[in-house]
C-alpha cells in the first residue's frame, strides 16, 4: 500500500529518477527549499512500511496562484471576477521504475484532493497545470480540465468539478 506523505528529511531524493532531469533536480535540489520558504508544498507518495530514507515513487508540487479570469475559456471566466485565486499543480513525476502502473493518475487525484482540503480554508477557483505537450494536455483532460483558450498547454480545472470529481471517488 501506497502513502502520500509530505516531503521531509526521510525520503530519498537522490534515488529519484523519473528520466526528466529537471523534475529531478527540483525534487533533488530546490523541492525542499520552496517547502521551507512557503513557496510551495511538495507531496511525495510512498511505500507504507518504508524505512527511512523511504524510496520516492512520485511526487507533486502545490503552489498558490493568481490569474486573469479572461484567460479562461469564456464559460468559465465570464461570471468571475478579473482577478481569481487559484492553486497550480506546479510538478508531477513518477520514478521510472513505476511508470505505467497508475501512480501518476493516483497523483492527479491526490492532487485535487489537497487542493479540495485547502478551497474548504480559503477561497480558488480552481486548479491550474503546465502540460510540457500535447499528450500529457490529453492526460489532464480526462480529469476534466480544460486549455485555456490562448494557451492550449495551460490547463485549468473549476473548483466545482474538482470538488465534484474528489466527493465521486470517496475522499473525505
Amino acid at each position: 500500500m501506497n502513502r502520500l506523505e509530505t516531503l521531509g528529511a526521510e525520503h530519498d531524493r537522490e534515488g529519484f529518477d523519473c528520466g526528466v532531469e529537471a523534475l529531478n533536480n527540483y525534487l533533488r535540489q530546490v523541492a525542499r527549499q520552496h517547502a521551507q520558504r512557503g513557496i510551495s508544498r511538495v507531496f511525495v507518495l510512498v511505500e507504507d512500511d518504508s524505512p527511512a530514507p523511504k524510496p520516492v515513487l512520485g511526487f507533486f508540487s502545490l503552489a498558490a496562484c493568481e490569474a486573469e479570469s479572461e484567460e479562461l475559456p469564456a464559460s468559465l471566466g465570464r461570471k468571475l471576477p478579473r482577478k481569481i485565486p487559484a492553486v497550480r499543480l506546479g510538478r508531477l513525476a513518477v520514478h521510472r521504475e513505476h511508470q505505467g502502473q497508475g501512480i501518476g493518475k493516483d497523483l492527479v487525484l491526490l492532487a485535487l484532493k489537497k487542493t479540495a482540503e485547502g478551497a474548504a480554508l480559503v477561497g480558488v477557483a480552481g486548479l491550474f497545470v503546465d502540460a510540457k505537450d500535447s499528450s500529457v494536455a490529453q492526460f489532464y483532460e480526462k480529469f476534466g480540465f480544460v486549455a485555456l483558450p490562448d494557451q492550449p498547454l495551460t490547463l485549468f480545472l473549476p473548483v466545482q468539478t474538482l470538488l465534484q470529481t474528489v466527493a465521486a471517488m470517496g475522499f473525505e
